[in-house]
């Protein structure tokens, strides 16, 4: 899912080719072009809809595989959030190999020797580092309780250190006289592409383990904002918005904000009264596995809000019964309609800058993954500083779970500060501490 754009057939990249000033066509002539991928619309499609034009084709194309990625949605969220952890790992593997196989077919003439490996070597590097912290941070009970877990956590930095060390290590031994420069061009590409993609996709793992409702009410804020802009701007578009993305309009962006705002507080207040979207993934250490239940917090529980004078004189209403998260997703929806859309702005200016259509064509008319998640990625980083921000305090949790690292003598030390603590506040009686 992400951001509708750059996604028409074949005319409409040229077109935009075509729109291109000198000055820039000459800028760009020196980069290599990669070639368009072939046309992957399925047969079916291109049957029944042979008699259309190619825009009135392209938008039915584009809609039923958008339908069938929704409910796709819709299911794996009804798995749990394991799966939706695998899922977040497969497209982040898919994301990088489309972004990575760009820069291997812009360059691949060169032969540049160990590209693709190093590449693949420091995507797992990277990720046995983020996928360890998250063990040691939601795993702490299991990871304690067996020795060989227990000294990966304890070293964890250390290996993922060593294991990068070699990497960078092979890169340096894998430098050819006269591309060096092509060579670290690319150790380059490789980085930021990490950066991107895993980094931003371990920032949605920690928002699923917050709550499954921090990771799909921003996630849909996204589609749906995608959906309604491309809507607007097919059916009333008249106003150019962007030169990068020249089929987004303004009327398009007002229509798809305004949507998404109203998304946005409706798909809150069902999700709301559900314990199982709303209570933090934890992992039970009885049962081994992952558990959603708790008691939903304030943010989770209705509240009477006094409307504003002029909200009353509309409605007629003097107060309002609303969750809190509600008010807090108006922040994430105003975010996906007014910044989200620059993350696909961004690769349509790397679309362009390379000359081609898409990342891939791995869905028809939609183009790649990394197509539909050029907008997430950036929502994900935000809903993360969002939530350490506004919405979580010091966790308990993990507090005591540090404590328990400590020496036993460290602990008693802690110990016997926080009952003189809470003696000096009176929560504690004195006799309490004598006995």
């Amino acid at each position: 899912f992400g951001h509708q754009q750059h996604r028409g057939q074949r005319e409409d990249l040229q077109g935009e080719k075509d729109g291109m000033s000198d000055t820039e066509s000459k800028v760009d002539s020196g980069v290599p072009e990669v070639p368009v991928p072939p046309d992957d619309t399925p047969e079916v499609l291109n049957k029944a809809l042979s008699g259309l034009s190619s825009r009135w084709k392209n938008w039915w194309v584009r809609g039923i595989l958008t339908l069938a990625m929704i409910f796709f949605f819709f299911f794996i969220v009804y798995l749990g959030p394991i799966v939706l952890m695998v899922i977040v790992l497969c497209v982040q593997i898919k994301c990088f190999q489309e972004i990575i196989t760009i820069g291997y077919s812009v360059y691949h003439s060169y032969d540049l020797p160990w590209f693709r490996t190093l590449s693949w070597y420091f995507l797992l590097c990277v990720n046995y580092f983020f996928y360890g912290e998250t063990v040691t941070d939601y795993f702490f009970t299991l990871v304690q309780r067996e020795e060989p877990l227990r000294i990966l956590s304890r070293y964890h930095r250390f290996i993922s250190f060593a294991l990068y060390v070699i990497g960078f290590c092979m890169f340096v031994l894998s430098l050819v006289k006269k591309h060096y420069r092509l060579q670290f061009y690319m150790f380059g590409w490789t980085h930021v592409t990490l950066l991107i993609v895993v980094t931003q996709s371990h920032l949605i793992i920690h928002n699923l383990f917050e709550g499954m409702i921090w990771f799909i009410v921003p996630i849909s804020c996204v589609i749906c904002n995608d959906i309604m802009a491309y809507m607007f701007g097919f059916f009333f578009g008249r106003t150019p918005l962007i030169k990068l993305s020249p089929k987004k309009t303004w009327e398009g962006f007002i229509g798809g904000f305004f949507s998404t705002i109203v998304f946005g507080i409706l798909l809150s207040y069902v999700m709301a009264s559900y314990r199982y979207f709303v209570c933090p993934v934890e992992f039970n250490n009885d049962s081994n596995s992952f558990q959603v239940d708790c008691e939903p917090s304030e943010l989770f529980q209705l509240q009477e809000y006094v409307l504003p004078s002029i909200l009353e004189s509309a409605t007629g209403w003097t107060t309002v019964r609303l969750y809190p998260f509600q008010i807090h997703s108006i922040a994430l929806s105003s975010f996906a309609s007014i910044v989200g859309p620059f993350g696909g702005f961004f690769a349509s200016g790397f679309k362009r800058a390379f000359k081609i259509k898409d990342f891939a064509n791995t869905i028809p008319g939609h183009g790649g993954i990394m197509d539909r998640f050029d907008c997430q990625y950036l929502m994900a980083t935000f809903v993360n500083v969002y939530i350490a921000s506004f919405i979580r305090g010091p966790n308990p949790t993990k507090v005591i779970q540090q404590l328990l690292a400590l020496r036993f003598d460290q602990q008693l030390h802690i110990f016997n500060s926080l009952k003189a603590h809470l003696t000096e506040k009176g929560l504690l009686p004195a006799a309490e501490v004598a006995a």
